[in-house]
């Protein structure tokens, strides 16, 4: 038995995000770059190392290999205790046979062993695609003063949205009195968030009963949940009012990363009281040159701009030639904006080339059809080559030749 801690935090990791299209072909939705100079894992990482959580789990299954070598030892968040610190936990064969994770609640399943190492009071279960900043010490409080087997944190969305959510109805107190996983006719208008917290005793309880249920989905939202309601459990709402985004797809990570450039979003990454922490390059600093336009733009280092940038968000080792011109765009670390090319609305993976004069996405106010408008995507390592066309909405996936030698 290692040492006792109170709480413990699991991260649900193991997602194909088959909605990211191209994006996350090879690579598992929490890393895919987010920002100029993180992952979306960085989130919910920064989070736990912030509200004092020492011991995390990431529970990883759909194409880990590179968001296993991202976290590491997790040393960026200063989760590489010896008796605590993050661990990266996939599916294992063991004595009754082997599994992939069938669902969320499943995935918490087959690794009660790893949380009964810690013999925690409270499990707090997050996922790994939100972009957002959460104090999970004061939700824990929360879930301890009302006494509840669950709290459920809730963000108040648009009507319209509602459905895509799970949707919870609570007396005037919070207390939950019915769950709804993505209603067609939503009751009311609070969503989950994904971010529970758990008195570790009932989870287990239920987790079990969860499992011995042929018929059972094995999801949190459509069976735990439920199940623990209709038991008489105690679950309450945990109110959150700041910047909170599920980027499973690809407008919402586009919109996400555009939100970094406006000053009226809530969602500030220089605040040196609630730092995201990631596992950066040594790179030298970036270099724009003095014939290069640049207009509110997030430029990470090692990137060299010598073209036209407005609205862009550019990881590291990006380079962008005279002449090029990127607006509204996401260029992902290491690719390549040759000259003349026009890159708008977009997103460029990394190591992808635009060729020379291609273009790349169009702007909705240049659109005849403009239900036709959508952000293009090329996808990690692809050449497009000089003089090509990409259209609003398309995914280009092919490599043509290697980028190594179209960058010649």
């Amino acid at each position: 038995m290692l040492p006792k801690q109170e709480v413990i935090a699991m991260i649900l990791a193991g997602g194909q995000g088959s909605r990211l299209g191209v994006l996350t072909r090879t690579n598992a939705k929490p890393a895919v770059p987010y920002g100029g100079k993180y992952r979306i894992i960085d989130f919910p990482l920064s989070n736990c190392a912030n509200s004092g959580i020492e011991t995390v789990g990431v529970l990883t299954q759909y194409q880990p290999l590179e968001l296993n070598e991202y976290i590491g030892t997790g040393q960026p968040w200063d989760l590489d205790s010896m008796n605590a610190g993050v661990r990266v936990l996939p599916p294992y064969q063991r004595s009754s046979g082997s599994d992939w994770y069938k669902g969320t609640a499943n995935a918490i399943y087959q690794n009660i062993p790893y949380i009964e190492r810690y013999d925690p009071e409270y499990v707090v279960i997050l996922s790994g695609d939100h972009i957002y900043k959460m104090d999970y010490s004061k939700m824990v409080a929360y879930h301890k003063e009302h006494n509840a087997a669950c709290t459920i944190a809730v963000l108040d969305v648009p009507l319209a949205e509602a459905s895509r959510f799970g949707i919870l109805n609570t007396k005037p107190d919070g207390t939950v009195y019915e769950f709804d996983e993505k209603p067609a006719h939503p009751k009311s208008t609070l969503a989950s968030m994904g971010i529970y917290v758990f008195t570790w005793k009932k989870l287990r309880k239920f987790l079990e009963l969860d499992e011995a249920d042929p018929n059972s989905s094995n999801d949190f939202g459509k069976n735990v949940l439920p199940a623990m309601l209709n038991a008489g459990e105690h679950l309450v709402a945990y109110p959150f009012e700041g910047y909170w985004k599920d980027v499973g797809t690809i407008d919402s990570l586009w919109e996400s990363n555009m939100d970094l450039l406006n000053p009226n979003v809530p969602l500030d990454l220089s605040d040196e009281s609630w730092k995201i922490y990631s596992r950066n390059p040594a790179m030298p600093p970036h270099y724009v040159s003095r014939d290069a336009k640049v207009q509110n733009s997030l430029i990470a280092e090692g990137t060299n701009v010598y073209g036209t940038i407005d609205f862009a968000v550019l990881f590291a080792g990006v380079y962008i030639a005279p002449g090029a011109v990127v607006r509204d765009s996401i260029i992902m670390p290491g690719a390549r904006v040759e000259e003349g090319a026009v890159v708008q609305y977009a997103i460029v993976a990394e190591n992808a080339v635009i060729g020379k004069d291609a273009v790349v996405g169009q702007r909705p106010e240049d659109m005849e059809k403009k239900d036709e408008w959508g952000v293009a995507v090329v996808g990690p390592n692809c050449v497009i080559e000089p003089g090509t066309v990409v259209a609003p909405k398309a995914m280009v996936a092919a490599q043509t030749k290697p980028a190594e030698e179209a960058a010649k």
